[in-house]
């Protein structure tokens, strides 16, 4: 029996009739069975019985004494352990058996007493149940619990609305790219070796360089017209014509066709197709007309380079963070683009690199004036890459006018055609997930499917095997399944360390600390798919007020390293997802009323896939949530993406991880000061927060008004961040006050709809202290009044 004070709560909670419509609804099912009570669960077929005991515990979480009564483990309170309770049950990972007793008392009608008790039970079996068989891995592997809940957290892909000024991107992108190495041994062999020809003629080339009376290279001087003092435009007017040299020279010993590319050098025009101006010192491009005043974009450059005439320049917080903005450039310019070599020339000093979606690496340095060969070779090199050896994906063929996939699907070959880009993240390190819209070859419907790419630690959980999951259980408004594999390249898996890098060991980098242990390269990548086995197609072409904000600490409270050795022994797995559903981000809704219908469907679909399969979201962001206006698209008229992040709730509990997950406008104000499990109430809040800031930025659909005070919100500490969103709502009065001077006139009439939100997702203008899942029915509902007090204003 409880205790004291147990039944002091349970007298002053009684249950009365609130578990009359359970029993009703059971014994409903249980008609025709030839046995009754308890035991006839049973004889329910399907997922009846799993599903009737959901519905017992979803019966005695609404009732007050749960949120009364104590935890049996570490929750809050018992409300906390049904939760657990409801997600070991969900998973398939419980013994209905241990269920009985409570459903006994239940359907008897026994005293309340009785009826706790057997639910302490019932909690106490689950909690035996996971600590019998944990879910998470045995030390000496990475903890998957650190994957689901700690991804690298800051990068320059999550930015919203932003002017992406250098003050601000530059500490960001330092973050993200971590440490960079360099001197990493057989860098060259690893990207320049497969390059038909390229020794031989690189050193018959540069013997021709050293004939004559006056050769263009002396072994006691070095190159012909070097610039004393290398300065950059002195450099960049010698580095043109010799590269132009080197060429016809490669032509007389190997005159066979080749690319013709050339080196663009046009250090003080920006290059077209960034957010913000970005120039690009020196660079090479598909173009054989560019010239000095040709307008370059920054989908045309191949290979980004960055001089310095100062050769202490050659380190990270000069050359090397340079070049890695302009890779990111690259990066989000060009769709297909794996990986993004570049060079750095600091003095005569030059390094090659190679940039993805773990970082950077280097070669060693090399004095180009002292070693002509390897100069020449790398020259040559750049310039006769082919595309794959470039980095871009070919699994995304080009025919013609025409870029497609290929699937093996059912056991058939599906074409997949490419009809536009729906969106790439900005960024160098990270998921850096990209979307395309496409249709199936020979399908006269056109019926829209997206592809989305992304880069993954191998330890999570596969985003598609998450979503066949949802799509199996019925979940709604959420994208539905189509398809998933590992992109493979080369006959290999394509992963970073093993395939984008080649094998290097960055342990043997010059800059490499030894008190990271790494493991032996990666042989991740050398298995060749199930699912996938696409290679390259012989003969196609490849294809509140923060003005002024400080720069992030770069010692930022969160982790950062997947395991406990840190990016040094990190992975990523290229994979790719394919789903039924198309739409638009939700602030490109066509009127107001359409979008609070959009977001109630979001927060539908949400509740769906959180209850019927135990799993959270934990990205809640606008360009998650969509919405279908069109009328020919048989999508779900509102619903959510990208399951990346999402985790099962029950293995979150069990592991008793935290960490940070999500867009950082839109994070939770508990999720940011990372002193809370991930719940279901934080995606709840990051809905507000969604709807606060599409308020603030857009004047009309998909108007966007441009950067805002609210900017600094990309770019501040998880704990400042954290303290100017508390200022924002904890007081009815300021945040009226906010939100009359900062919505746009379009969105003016959404203030009393936004407000009545902020009541109920911050009760008392403060922190949630125990999860309400009538939370669900309490936004859904103010966001139906709401579109109803539209309707006059919106005729």
């Amino acid at each position: 029996m409880a205790d004291g004070s147990r039944s002091k709560v349970i007298k002053v909670n009684p249950i009365g009739k609130g578990l009359d419509t359970f029993r009703d609804s059971f014994e409903f099912q249980c008609r025709g069975l030839a046995i009754t009570g308890a035991d006839a669960l049973y004889h329910i077929s399907g997922d009846g019985p799993k599903n009737s005991i959901l519905d017992l515990i979803s019966a005695l979480q609404v009732l007050p004494a749960s949120r009364s009564l104590p935890s049996k483990g570490s929750n809050v309170n018992l409300f906390g352990d049904l939760l657990e309770l409801n997600s070991a049950v969900n998973s398939g990972n419980f013994d209905i058996k241990h269920i009985l007793p409570l459903l006994r008392a239940v359907l008897n009608n026994e005293p309340d007493e009785v009826i706790w008790d057997k639910v302490y039970a019932a909690v106490a079996a689950s909690t035996a149940f996971t600590v019998a068989k944990p879910t998470t891995p045995p030390l000496s592997a990475p903890s998957l619990a650190s994957f689901q809940q700690t991804p690298w957290l800051h990068n320059t892909g999550s930015f919203a609305n932003s002017t992406e000024h250098r003050k601000y991107v530059d500490g960001v992108l330092k973050e993200e790219l971590g440490q960079l190495y360099v001197g990493v041994p057989g860098f060259f062999d690893a990207y320049f070796g497969s390059v038909p020809g390229l020794e031989s003629v690189a050193q018959a080339v540069f013997d021709k360089c050293k004939e004559g009376n006056n050769p263009l290279y002396r072994e006691e001087s070095g190159w012909q017209g070097w610039p004393e003092g290398a300065m950059e435009r002195d450099v960049l007017s010698w580095f043109a014509p010799l590269t132009g040299q080197l060429l016809d020279f490669a032509a007389e010993n190997q005159p066979a066709s080749r690319l013709r590319r050339r080196p663009l050098a046009q250090p003080h025009q920006p290059v077209q197709g960034s957010t913000a101006d970005r120039k690009l010192d020196v660079g090479f491009v598909d173009d054989p007309s560019a010239g000095v005043d040709s307008k370059c974009r920054w989908s045309q450059i191949l290979i980004p380079g960055e001089l310095k005439s100062n050769p202490l320049a050659d380190k990270a917080s000069k050359a090397w963070l340079d070049l890695g903005r302009y890779a990111r450039e690259v990066f989000a310019a060009q769709d297909s683009r794996r990986f993004v070599l570049g060079f750095t020339l600091c003095g005569s000093l030059m390094r090659l690199w190679e940039f993805d979606r773990l970082g950077g690496i280097a070669s060693e340095q090399f004095d180009i004036n002292k070693d002509g060969l390897q100069f020449v070779s790398a020259v040559l090199g750049f310039l006769w890459l082919n595309e794959e050896q470039l980095g871009f994906d070919p699994t995304i063929i080009t025919a013609g006018d025409k870029r497609y996939f290929e699937i093996q699907r059912d056991n058939h070959t599906e074409r997949l055609v490419i009809d536009n880009v729906v969106k790439r993240v900005p960024c160098v390190a990270g998921r850096a997930t990209t979307c395309w819209r496409a249709h199936r070859e020979g399908d006269d419907s056109r019926t829209s499917l997206v592809i989305k790419d992304s880069w993954q630690f191998p330890e999570r959980e596969e985003e598609g095997e998450l979503l066949r999951e949802a799509t199996d259980k019925d979940v709604v408004n959420v994208a539905r399944y189509y398809h998933h594999e590992t992109v493979c390249v080369g006959g290999q898996n394509d992963d970073i360390r093993g395939n984008v890098r080649r094998g290097l060991d960055i342990t043997k980098a010059t800059n490499y600390r030894p008190e990271s242990s790494m493991p032996p390269p990666s042989t991740a990548g050398r298995r060749v798919s199930r699912i996938s086995r696409s290679s390259s197609v012989a003969g196609r072409k490849r294809s509140s007020s923060c003005t002024g904000a400080p720069l992030p600490p770069t010692k930022r409270a969160c982790s950062s390293s997947p395991t406990k050795g840190g990016r040094v022994t990190a992975n990523r797995l290229h994979r790719r997802v394919i789903v039924r559903d198309y739409g638009k981000a939700i602030y490109k809704a066509s009127s107001r009323s359409r979008l609070l219908a959009a977001l109630e469907g979001c927060i539908e679909g949400y509740e769906s896939l959180h209850t019927r399969a135990g799993m959270l979201q934990c990205d809640i962001s606008p360009n998650n949530l969509m919405i279908n206006e069109e009328d020919d698209n048989h999508s779900w008229r509102s619903f959510l993406i990208d399951l990346d992040l999402a985790i099962k709730e029950q293995r979150e509990k069990s592991s008793g991880a935290r960490g940070k997950t999500g867009t950082r406008a839109f994070m939770a104000i508990g999720v940011l000061l990372d002193d809370e499990l991930h719940s279901f109430m934080h995606d709840l809040e990051s809905f507000f927060w969604v709807l606060f800031w599409t308020c603030i930025h857009y004047d009309g659909p998909g108007r966007d008004i441009g950067a805002t005070e609210f900017e600094c919100w990309n770019y501040e500490s998880d704990r400042k961040l954290a303290k100017l969103k508390f200022g924002t709502i904890g007081d009815e009065r300021d945040f009226l006050r906010t939100a009359e001077e900062n919505f746009t006139p379009y969105y003016q009439p959404l203030i009393p709809c936004v407000n009545r939100l902020r009541r109920k997702v911050f009760p008392n203008g403060g922190r949630w202290r125990d999860p309400n899942p009538k939370l669900y029915f309490e936004m859904k509902e103010i966001l139906q009044a709401a579109r109803d007090d539209l309707k006059e204003l919106e005729q």
